[in-house]
């Protein structure tokens, strides 16, 4: 009873919590870096140095590894996949990063939610979630997946009445620093961000691939921080030849590279690894929808931002459909588990069977 107990924390319980825990790290991280780009950090230069710091965190990671007997050879398809998924890597970062400065964080995290809807179409064909409206749980993974991407949209076109306002004096950190965006340069950071978003979900299912080869969610992430560094380097030595943008001072730039490194590019990646190995691209991807609500939520409480009746609204649809398809993705699992017993229970059985069948002959 304990030992599954166990077993349900770490499959189910677990994995639910620290993707809502990354979620609202990379709204706040999205949210200091916009603050950082204001003050003039180049984002070139920060992701260079955010995952330079990633990468030396991890850097034991290659040698000293619990799976390192087991593990199979590292062979030219595994090396090929994971220079593929920094190059997507890489260029998803940098879109994501330009749309940021171009419009917000809440934008960011509203195009978000589109992400599971690449993610299930992605899935499906690279035939990594099948698409079976017989079963229940494949029409409410359906369903919950069109109704979160309509309520990311409601809280995206529609404002609606304005229910609660801050003032700016009990808000302290908006007179530091206005994250707002022109509205001329907020349709090119959608641009962005869509672009981003539409790389993403090629992100979870080359990582899933790589999962199932080379099971070392740690090397894996290492090498991959490390060659998203290597790349924006050689990028950004084109794109920012001035020197003195790529000296750092201790100040909101330093502070965002070290968070971001810390808790974005080696936390987070490391997280995100290990839940595609262990629950897939669909539920990894279904949290993107999230946070937008979060996003409202912490707009509104650290920004002094107004709470409008749209951002309600559609943070109730978006966790209808969320919650909608959890339950479709455990309706799943339940069941590959039930198969998986039954499987091992008449394996067991099957010796017991024949040795019993043999005595009775011998006899």
């Amino acid at each position: 009873m304990a030992g599954d107990r166990r077993y349900y924390c770490y499959k189910d319980v677990l994995p639910f919590a620290a993707m809502v825990t990354m979620e609202c790290t990379n709204v706040g991280l999205n949210t200091l870096y916009k603050a950082a780009t204001l003050r003039g950090m180049s984002y070139h230069v920060f992701i260079v140095y955010s995952y330079a710091v990633a990468a030396f965190l991890l850097l034991p990671a290659p040698f000293f590894s619990k799976r390192s007997r087991v593990l199979p050879p590292v062979n030219f398809s595994i090396v090929s996949k994971v220079g593929l998924l920094g190059i997507i890597g890489c260029t998803s970062q940098i879109m994501g990063y330009t749309g940021i400065i171009y419009s917000s964080p809440t934008l960011a995290s509203a195009i978000s939610n589109l992400v599971p809807a690449f993610t299930f179409i992605l899935a499906v064909i690279f035939r990594m979630e099948t698409l079976s409206f017989s079963k229940i749980s494949t029409r409410a993974k359906f369903l919950g997946t069109i109704v979160s991407v309509t309520g990311a949209f409601v809280v995206t076109l529609y404002k609606g009445p304005k229910l609660i306002s801050l003032s700016p004096s009990s808000s302290p950190s908006v007179s530091l620093v206005s994250l707002g965006s022109s509205q001329s340069n907020w349709a090119l950071g959608g641009l962005f961000l869509t672009s981003e978003y539409i790389l993403v979900p090629l992100w979870y299912i080359v990582q899933t691939q790589i999962m199932k080869e080379y099971p070392a969610e740690l090397t894996v992430v290492f090498f991959y921080n490390l060659i998203v560094s290597i790349l924006a380097a050689i990028v950004g030595s084109f794109t920012e030849p001035n020197p003195s943008a790529w000296k750092l001072k201790p100040d909101i730039a330093l502070a965002s590279i070290l968070c971001s490194g810390v808790l974005g590019s080696c936390l987070n990646n490391s997280v995100h690894t290990w839940a595609l190995r262990l629950k897939g691209p669909l539920f990894v991807s279904m949290f993107k929808p999230l946070s937008i609500a979060i996003a409202v939520a912490m707009g509104f409480m650290f920004l002094g931002d107004d709470l409008y009746l749209g951002s309600v609204i559609g943070a109730a649809i978006i966790s209808i459909g969320f919650y909608t398809v959890m339950w479709g993705k455990a309706k799943d699992d339940t069941t590959k588990d039930e198969v998986i017993n039954l499987e091992s229970s008449s394996t067991q059985r099957s010796p017991l069977l024949q040795y019993k069948d043999d005595d009775m002959e011998s006899r």
